[in-house]
């Protein structure tokens, strides 16, 4: 067990071109990929699972621990796992009720669907300030390696883990546009396997954008009879 414990929290997995991959970055982001995939078929389990990838992923980026080698922490990126934490025990909670009132048509924790017009300029404005706050503490509080990016990353991150706890569809395109921000940023910080790992999530996070796409015409609330009614018609 001692053995296992000290691998976990310093040993490193070889990749192509004489590099390493620290085992937590490895394993923390294997559980972030295990969370989306069970977010896609939106199971509760996604959300717990997701939980113990965020704890592991927010040593390494804290840190700076990172692709094998050490260097300065990315705060933004360690920043959001600490969000992802407190959202995932929000969406935990929030699923399970769903899930026990009733939950979606189909058997899943909860009905995809649009966010309406009011809900769209509420993440607006919560990504408008968002930003401004985190930029604020990436420069003045806890200093980053890239705070215009970093910022995004960190804000982004707020608004997706938000909207997926709610069963907004908009959730996949706003990881989206932070995995496109992600990966550049770890390329320019010379982070390439961390880079290459998260354009390999990104694959599915666009796949979970068809298939909630697909499931918001089809699945409806199995709490709400007026929605199902307006989904039959």
């Amino acid at each position: 067990m001692m053995d296992l414990l000290e691998w976990l929290i310093h040993g490193t997995i070889p990749v192509p071109g004489d590099g390493a991959l620290g085992a937590r970055e490895v394993i923390g982001n294997a559980f972030g990929l295990a969370s989306a995939i069970l977010g896609m078929k939106r199971l509760v389990w996604a959300w717990p699972i997701g939980l113990i990838g965020n704890v592991l992923l927010f040593t390494v980026f804290a840190t700076g621990e990172l692709s094998g080698q050490i260097d300065e922490p990315l705060w933004g990126q360690a920043g959001r796992q600490v969000f992802f934490a407190a959202m995932s025990l929000y969406g935990w909670w929030r699923w399970t009720q769903v899930r026990r009132s009733g939950g979606a048509s189909d058997g899943g924790a909860i009905a995809p669907r649009w966010a309406t017009g009011t809900e769209r300029v509420q993440l607006l404005v919560l990504g408008v300030v968002g930003y401004a706050a985190a930029y604020v503490l990436l420069t003045q509080v806890l200093g980053s390696w890239g705070p215009i990016t970093e910022a995004w990353i960190l804000t982004g991150s707020m608004l997706a883990t938000y909207g997926m706890a709610r069963g907004w569809v908009e959730f996949w395109l706003i990881w989206i546009l932070v995995d496109i921000v992600g990966v550049t940023t770890l390329v320019q910080a010379g982070y390439y396997p961390t880079a290459g790992m998260y354009l390999f999530y990104a694959v599915f996070v666009v796949i979970g954008f068809f298939v909630w796409l697909r499931a918001s015409r089809t699945v409806v609330d199995a709490t709400d009879p007026d929605r199902s009614e307006a989904v039959s018609a």
